[in-house]
This record gives structure tokens, C-alpha cells and sequence, in this order.
């Protein structure tokens, strides 16, 4: 019997929040004996103890096993772990306790600019990362054109990639973790910094290398069509712990099922650098519940709860609908009835409304975007695949249409009196 390609056992890890030299993961010599001396000191004076550093497991007690070819999705909330135990895995966080094996070579794509040097040039930086990876450099010779070419860089090859735009870091960087032939690929949701074309491509790419090739993918989205799609098991994370796993659409199930808030609101930290952003967004039913599914006959509540710290000439507010195949469906924005709206957006809190209508779209699963940008100047705040919600057949019997819009039109229909029909010939 082969050995997994990555065994994970009773992996934990402790993060300690607060000021201080509490604030370090591993506590020194020097900074022990410095808390013992102003405990000390704080009894001398008849203070009150000072409290103790608060805890956070961002993972506790992990358990997990991969095998070799296996495409595993990491499902879970902002703050479950996912993002944690990546970084584990890809040796950038030491565990607090327990014990991550990976038998094979190792490609991570967690960030914009993961293992690129900013000062060096895309074309330094693609050798950098195969020698990262323990590739001779002939090697990286024979798949360098292939890389160059997907990720659509052949003009500011030899430019230093601190030049290069989010956009631009994400083509190159997966692109080289992608190609350059690792047993496990670990990738989180930096993909969505790219442009919906690259996406796709990137999707394929990953597809080729886990079925064509045979090698282990670890993939975290908040998009469940795409998880669908590319994974074969799912792992459910939830406040560091593992709730579900084994085949992908059994733990989408449970995920979605259970934690019907996560698939029906969104919410995000502030962040005073943003002149405008979103703080929440929900998908409400006609009565005010919160829920991620609905049914064909039913209108759908867009609300989206708006922080304006600082007032712009000209704001674009808009929602994208999409299919998880990444089909826009529907784009709506918060100037369609009144092009100057938007001029009375006071610094202050506003709660946006929209309703999609009833027997408007086909039963399917879609995912909803939201942003906010100055017009001619780009999105300030930007928050692709924030939601997903499915949309249900009326009744079992119900069949789909197999298309993306659920109108029903209008026919007519009229017989010709005055038209000749040559009869029916007998087949051949």
C-alpha cells in the first residue's frame, strides 16, 4: 500500500494576541525574566496582576491524509485555518504541536509575490523559484518559454517585477509554480487578483496537472462551482477544527446546509485606507430571512450595508451575478435610475437595496460580486465571489432549461391558409 503524499497529525497552531513581548510566538530567556520582574514589581505597589496574554488556535488537532493525484479543496469562513494550514504545509509557519509530512516537492502560490525577489526581473525570478524548487537550471531552461507564454509577460520580461501590477505578479507567479513540475501544488485564493480570463485559464491549468500529470492539488476558494468542478475531496474547516471531509459534493453539502450564513452574507473588516467600502452584503428572501437558496418563483434581496468616509464626484456602486462557469449574467448599478445619485453619498453609514425579480434566472448556482469605484480612476473596494447562492426548481419534477435566463416569452403563432405544402415523401 503507497503512503500518502501528505500526512497531517494532531497539527496545531497557537497564535498569542496582545502588546508586548507577549506578541512573540516563541518567548526568549530576556523576555521572561523581563515579565517576571514587572509582576514583581507590580506586587511591590499593590497593583493589580497584569492580565495574560489572550489566546487564538488558528488549528487545533488536525487530522487529514492525502493521496498522491488527489485534488483536495479546503472549504471554511474567513479565520477557519485554511490560510494557516497552507502556510504550514508550505513550511513558511512553524505548528505549535503536531506533525505535517509532505513527501514530494513542494510549489505554494499563497500571496501576490510569493517567493519573488521584487528587485529582480521576471526572467531572474522564474530561475529564482526553479532553484527554490531544486530544479537544475536546465531544467528550467526547457519549460521557461511555456512559462513566459502563459503568463503573458514576454514584454516586461527583463523589467523588475516590483513594476509589475497585482495582475501581472499573479500570471507570472503561478505560472511558475504551475509549470515548473512540483508534486503538490498548493494555491489559496490569490487567483482572484487576476482578470476572469486568467482565472479560467489558471482552473485548466490546474485541472491538467492534477489529472494529466498525476500530481496533488491543495486549492482554497470561497467559489463552490469552481470547487465542484476541480476537486475530487473536501476538508471543512471551522474555527481551527475539522467539521467534514471526504468527497467533495458530500462536504459542500454539509457546508452549505449548516452554515447557511456564510452562503448568505459577507462581511468585512474596516479599513480606514478606503475612502468607500462595503461592510456587509446579504441575500434575503422576500420575508427578511437569510438563507443561500431559493426558488425560481421568489425575488432575491441584494443588501449591501456601505461605509463612506470620504465623498467622491462621479461613485459607481454595482453587483455582478455570475455562473459558477464565470458567465456574466447580470450587472446592475446604483446609477441606472438616477445618473447623479450618487453625489448624495455624505460621509456616513447607508444600507443599499436592489431586487432581482422573480422567475428571472435559471435554476443554477451563481456567485455575486460587489464593488465601488470612482468613474475613470478604478474600484476602490472590490469584493469578487464575495457570495453564492443556488436557485431551485419549483417542484422535483421541474427540469432545467440549461440556459442562464428563465423568462418565459411570449409566442404567437398563426397558420398560413394561403401556403402550399408539397406532401410528405416516403423514405428511401
Amino acid at each position: 500500500m503507497t503512503r500518502p503524499i501528505i500526512s497531517v497529525e494532531k497539527l496545531s497552531k497557537r497564535y498569542v494576541l496582545g502588546g508586548g513581548a507577549h506578541n512573540l510566538m516563541k518567548f526568549s530567556l530576556s523576555n521572561a525574566i523581563a515579565d517576571k520582574f514587572l509582576a514583581f514589581r507590580r506586587r511591590l505597589v499593590g497593583a493589580a496582576p497584569a492580565a495574560g496574554p489572550a489566546e487564538f488556535w488558528a488549528l487545533r488537532d488536525v487530522d487529514m491524509e492525502v493521496e498522491r493525484g488527489r485534488v483536495i479543496g479546503l472549504i471554511g469562513r474567513n479565520g477557519a485555518g485554511k490560510s494557516t494550514m497552507l502556510k504550514i504545509l508550505s513550511r513558511i509557519v512553524e505548528p505549535t504541536s503536531g506533525t505535517a509530512r509532505l513527501r514530494g516537492r513542494v510549489a505554494s502560490l499563497l500571496e501576490v509575490g510569493t517567493g519573488f525577489h521584487l528587485e529582480l526581473t521576471g526572467r531572474e525570478n522564474i530561475f529564482l523559484n526553479g532553484a527554490i524548487l531544486g530544479m537544475r537550471r536546465a531544467e528550467v531552461r526547457r519549460k521557461f518559454d511555456e512559462i513566459v507564454t502563459f503568463a503573458e509577460v514576454e514584454r516586461f520580461l527583463d523589467t523588475p517585477v516590483k513594476r509589475y501590477s497585482s495582475g501581472m505578479f499573479v500570471r507570472l507567479a503561478f505560472a511558475v509554480a504551475a509549470h515548473l513540475e512540483p508534486e503538490i501544488l498548493i494555491v489559496d485564493e490569490v487567483l482572484s487578483v487576476g482578470d476572469y480570463a486568467f482565472q479560467k485559464k489558471c482552473l485548466g491549468k490546474m485541472r491538467e496537472v492534477a489529472y494529466g500529470d498525476g500530481r496533488t492539488v491543495l486549492f482554497v476558494s470561497h467559489n463552490m462551482g469552481v470547487l465542484g468542478q476541480l476537486c475530487d475531496d473536501g476538508v471543512w474547516l471551522d474555527k481551527g477544527r475539522v467539521v467534514a471531509r471526504g468527497p467533495i459534493d458530500d462536504v459542500l453539502r454539509a457546508y452549505t446546509t449548516r452554515d447557511s450564513d456564510a452562503v448568505s452574507a459577507a462581511r468585512f473588516e474596516p479599513d480606514p485606507s478606503k475612502g468607500q467600502q462595503f461592510l456587509r452584503v446579504d441575500l434575503l428572501h422576500e420575508d427578511g430571512a437569510a438563507n443561500g437558496d431559493f426558488t425560481t418563483d421568489e425575488p432575491i434581496r441584494v443588501r449591501m450595508e456601505y461605509l463612506v468616509r470620504r465623498g467622491l464626484m462621479g461613485c459607481a456602486i454595482q453587483f455582478v451575478i455570475q455562473t459558477q462557469d464565470g458567465l456574466r449574467v447580470l450587472l446592475s448599478d446604483v446609477r441606472e435610475r438616477n445618473p447623479e445619485y450618487t453625489e448624495e453619498f455624505t460621509p456616513g453609514r447607508y444600507v443599499l437595496e436592489a431586487v432581482v425579480p422573480a422567475d428571472l434566472l435559471a435554476p443554477a448556482s451563481y456567485s455575486l460580486s460587489v464593488r465601488v469605484g470612482e468613474i475613470g480612476n478604478g474600484w476602490i473596494d472590490d469584493r469578487p465571489d464575495c457570495r453564492e447562492f443556488t436557485i431551485h426548481n419549483l417542484s422535483a419534477e421541474s427540469v432545467s432549461k440549461g440556459s442562464v435566463l428563465n423568462l418565459p416569452l411570449r409566442w404567437t403563432c398563426e397558420r398560413r391558409e394561403d401556403a402550399t405544402v408539397e406532401p410528405a415523401r416516403p423514405p428511401a
